[in-house]
């Protein structure tokens, strides 16, 4: 069980240990990570995943459908988009994913039970009521649901409608994640978001009046013009709705990557004082209120099952996000989505063209991937386990895998416990028996985690990774 000690206010995050944690790394939806894919994964290797998925036939999956158009581009967005006000070009998307679904389908005849299925993008919502209702149609054709499957979808309050809503509850949708960012008028209006608390608000009753049993709303720190007046008269109000769920990100301004970032005006970008100090404010917002923090940058109600999970360090996370729901294998369709089934990562085509010509020839429109070796294995078990649960059992990592633990990981443990080091800056304790992540070091979780990941390590020092250690 998971002590009050766990989400009790944390040793400062002072700007001197943040400048010494302070370089690039990855969230770790994955390990190892997207980088590190490559095209030698295809149409046939991904066939031969799901031939070896299909023999699991009791196993429930986790489905993810890519939406990915959105009307106007928010600023600060990062996620793959079309921007699109031809509502043919959107209405065409809708026939091919329909042939993915068909075609995935076909590939899974003994394995068709769901207990996570979500719906993200761009704005799911970008889509009228009925083509919502035609997306779930098709992908209730081939598959079922488990009784207690999250069924979720991500919403923009500025497009959605009551009409939508009610259509995705009448389906069985029970969980909603909307952006607010955050509700201060110059930062709206510098990243091309105008959205007020008040229509907020509207939807989030109108999802409870529905029955929907969780909602969750992102915000982000690090945006043009914030301030600690201005966010936390945000956290207020967020605080006001009492969502079930808050992910709170830090902005990443990547302009070299995203060219619309290059349009916000980078001396308006709070530097890393007030950046840490709209960290600390959240936290001690959304802690104050009395939710419990999940992993580096989720808070959660006591009583939503996120907040259980962690309790019971059984709290699991995929692409889709944090969840409950363990199961092992996740498909994913539409374009530039994700899959990790049996033991690889698959991903589609990001581009609309390439993703209709395969499919124009039978074929899944993967465009990249990566198959995992024992020592990713290995290493994603204790990296997924640091990131949900902040917890890792050593001998449960010893009996799955038949290694010594202390042997296997020396040169990591030697790091995290070494002079200025994550154990003497009070970001874990190391026992022979765990490894324990601190309030504070769940800021900080990702470098902790970075010290396991052997592709990170061998591009730092330029060494070639070790690959599957044995003892």
């Amino acid at each position: 069980m998971i002590s009050d000690a766990a989400n009790a206010e944390p040793r400062e995050l002072t700007p001197e240990l943040l400048a010494r944690y302070d370089r690039p790394g990855p969230r770790y939806t994955s390990y190892p990570t997207a980088v590190e894919f490559h095209a030698g994964v295809d149409h046939s290797e991904y066939v031969r995943r799901l031939a070896d998925a299909n023999l699991r036939c009791d196993d429930p999956l986790s489905l993810y459908v890519h939406l990915p158009f959105c009307e106007e581009r928010c600023a600060y967005c990062g996620c793959n988009v079309v921007i699109t006000k031809h509502r043919e070009v959107a209405d065409k998307y809708l026939e091919y994913l329909d042939r993915e679904i068909d075609l995935l389908a076909a590939h899974l005849p003994n394995r068709r039970r769901v207990s996570q299925l979500h719906w993200g993008g761009g704005t799911p919502t970008y889509y009228h009521a009925d083509q919502l209702d035609r997306v779930f149609a098709r992908i209730a054709r081939h598959f079922s649901f488990t009784p207690d499957a999250e069924i979720g979808v991500e919403i923009d309050p500025r497009v959605t409608t009551p009409d939508q809503l009610e259509t995705l509850r009448s389906r069985g949708f029970n969980r909603l994640s909307m952006g607010v960012q955050d509700f201060a008028p110059e930062v709206q209006e510098a990243v091309n978001r105008i959205q007020s608390y008040e229509l907020t608000k509207s939807l989030v009753d109108r999802a409870r009046e529905l029955g929907y049993r969780s909602v969750n709303i992102d915000l982000i720190y690090g945006l043009p013009y914030q301030t600690v007046e201005g966010f936390s008269r945000t956290l207020e109000q967020v605080i006001t709705l009492r969502p079930e769920r808050v992910a709170v990100y830090s902005f990443a301004y990547v302009p070299w990557m995203k060219a619309h970032m290059k349009h916000l005006p980078e001396d308006s970008l709070p530097g890393p004082d007030l950046k840490i100090a709209l960290l600390g404010l959240s936290r001690r917002a959304f802690l104050d209120a009395g939710y419990r923090q999940i992993g580096m940058d989720h808070f959660a109600v006591p009583e939503d099952e996120l907040a259980q999970a962690l309790e019971r360090r059984v709290l699991h996370r995929n692409f889709m996000g944090y969840t409950v729901q363990s199961a092992r294998d996740m498909v994913a369709v539409g374009v530039s989505g994700i899959g990790d089934i049996q033991s690889a990562f698959v991903q589609n085509t990001k581009k609309l063209n390439e993703y209709y010509d395969a499919l124009d020839a039978g074929r899944f429109p993967i465009e990249r991937g990566y198959g995992l070796d024992r020592d990713d294995e290995i290493r994603r078990q204790v990296i997924t386990t640091l990131m949900c649960n902040g917890h890792l059992a050593v001998g449960d990592v010893e009996r799955r895998f038949e290694i010594a633990f202390a042997e296997y990981f020396a040169p990591e443990l030697a790091e995290l416990t070494g002079p200025e080091s994550a154990q003497s800056d009070g970001l874990v304790r190391i026992t022979p028996e765990a490894i324990e992540v601190t309030p504070l070091g769940r800021l900080l979780v990702r470098n902790v985690c970075m010290v396991f990941d052997r592709y990170l390590r061998a591009r730092t020092t330029g060494a070639k990774p070790v690959f599957s250690r044995t003892v």
